[in-house]
Parts: structure tokens; C-alpha cells; sequence
């Protein structure tokens, strides 16, 4: 059974920087899609980047590309989402997510894709 934990997150002040991390337990294969997505109150679930964790491919949504960085520790299972030049619409929770895949580019974003799950952590950003 896969695990995700989330940790990380909290508040910053707009043009912050904060990193997230998701440590999975019970990976069994390198054929993995890890994502980050989040979800502000009233919107939908969005998706903010994807890896996938054998050949490192990554995708990032268009709000995010130069300020976000998705990085991988292998040996530790943990991803890293670091997020620099942060602004108000970035507030959000921010959710882990994964999913067995040969390759991640198809429909990466959409959220209904994902089998596994992390509990989330809480970004909020100031003006």
C-alpha cells in the first residue's frame, strides 16, 4: 500500500519562498507519476507539476513554470516542491499525489488519475 505524507507548507508574505515535501512509503516500481496539486476554497483541484520518478520527465502548469522546482531524493522517496517568487493566488492547499505509469505526459493534471494521495499542508501567502 502507498503512503504520502506531506510536511512543510505555512505562511509567507507575497515574494516568499516556501518548500513542501511528500515522503512515499510503499513504492514498489520506478514506473511512478508523483504530483503536486492544489486546491484553493471554491475551486477546483489544480494540477501544479508532475515527475515521473524513473526517467525524471517533469511538466509544470503554466502559473508555476520559473518559480516552481520539483526535485527528487531517491534514496530518501521524498519529493521536494520548492516555491520561489510566491504570490496570493498561490495560497492553497497543496496536495501530493501518485499513481503507477509508464509515462506521466497523458492527462497528467487531471486530478481523477491519481490513485494515491497525501493528507495535504496548508500554503498561505500575503500581500
Amino acid at each position: 500500500q502507498v503512503q504520502l505524507v506531506e510536511s512543510g507548507g505555512g505562511s509567507v508574505q507575497a515574494g516568499g519562498s516556501l518548500r513542501v515535501s511528500c515522503a512515499a512509503f510503499g513504492l514498489t516500481t520506478t514506473h511512478f507519476c508523483m504530483a503536486w496539486f492544489r486546491q484553493a476554497p471554491g475551486q477546483e483541484r489544480e494540477g501544479v507539476v508532475v515527475v515521473h520518478i524513473g526517467s525524471g520527465w517533469t511538466a509544470y502548469t503554466d502559473s508555476v513554470r520559473g518559480r516552481f522546482t520539483i526535485s527528487q531524493d531517491n534514496a530518501k522517496n521524498t519529493l521536494y516542491l520548492q516555491m520561489n517568487s510566491l504570490n496570493v493566488d498561490d495560497t492553497a492547499m497543496y496536495y501530493c499525489a501518485a499513481r503507477y505509469s509508464e509515462s506521466c505526459s497523458y492527462r497528467w493534471d487531471d486530478f481523477n488519475g491519481y490513485n494515491y494521495w497525501g493528507q495535504g499542508t496548508q500554503v498561505t501567502v500575503s500581500s
